[in-house]
């Protein structure tokens, strides 16, 4: 049982958490398909199917396996091959990319995100804590955030455990007293559970438990339930 009177900071996912990230994807990818098209037409071509987009991101992961948790470094570096491949400027994967990442950070908030930023940041030092690339100060929710952690900053993607303690690093507490909240069984509520910490397993889909080993402190299905959860439990 989660009981919030032990909780001294609380780290946050991101995508899927506070909002969904496929749409900003998708919109972000039509948009470099469209710049392409004008400045580097043949590589538009190249990338205008899934099957080809897939394909350069797993030659890409094969050849750098560095880039493996990195979203940026395999985005560009794909953009960049593609450019290659296609005959055309490999330069031109910077600003295409630049384009990517500016409308990849254009996301639709769910309906709870702020006031749950509202009611945790109020109450606890709030650590982002992702395996993707947003920015929340780009964003525009870097007020609510003490600070913000990904792969790029740290050097590790969740579940791993020094991932998870960098956070509670960064929030000035133990692990032990740190909840973590998103919407991944795995990556996220098994791995704070592996570090230490408090888990809270986001699932508004409704889905069975899918992960083997310990069940997180709690499940809820939205963040207004984790904010009345916490409510209750101080």
């Amino acid at each position: 049982m989660l009981d919030s009177r032990h909780i001294r900071a609380v780290t946050l996912d991101l995508d899927d958490t506070l909002w969904p990230v496929w749409p900003a994807i998708a919109r972000a990818e039509a948009v470099l398909l469209e710049w392409l098209a004008t400045h580097a037409p043949r590589t538009a071509a190249m990338l205008g199917t899934t099957e080809a987009v897939r394909a350069i991101r797993l030659q890409v992961e094969r050849e750098r396996p560095d880039l493996r948790h990195d979203l940026s470094g395999l985005r560009r570096e794909s953009i960049r091959q593609a450019l290659g491949h296609a005959g055309e400027d490999t330069a031109l994967a910077e600003p295409a990319f630049d384009l990517f990442f500016a409308h990849r950070q254009k996301v639709d908030l769910y309906d709870d995100a702020l006031p749950a930023l509202e009611f945790l940041s109020a109450r606890w030092p709030v650590i982002a804590l992702s395996n993707g690339n947003a920015n929340v100060h780009t964003i525009g929710l870097g007020r609510y955030f003490q600070a913000s952690l990904n792969v790029g900053s740290t050097g590790f993607a969740k579940p791993d455990v020094r991932m998870f303690h960098a956070a509670a690093q960064a929030a000035g507490v133990a692990p032990e007293q740190v909840l973590h909240v998103g919407d991944d069984a795995h990556l996220d509520a098994m791995g704070a559970l592996g570090a230490g910490m408090h888990a809270v397993w986001l699932n508004r889909k409704g889905v069975d438990w899918p992960a083997q080993g310990p069940a997180p402190h709690a499940t809820v299905d939205s963040l207004h339930s984790l904010c009345r959860l916490l409510e209750q439990g101080s």
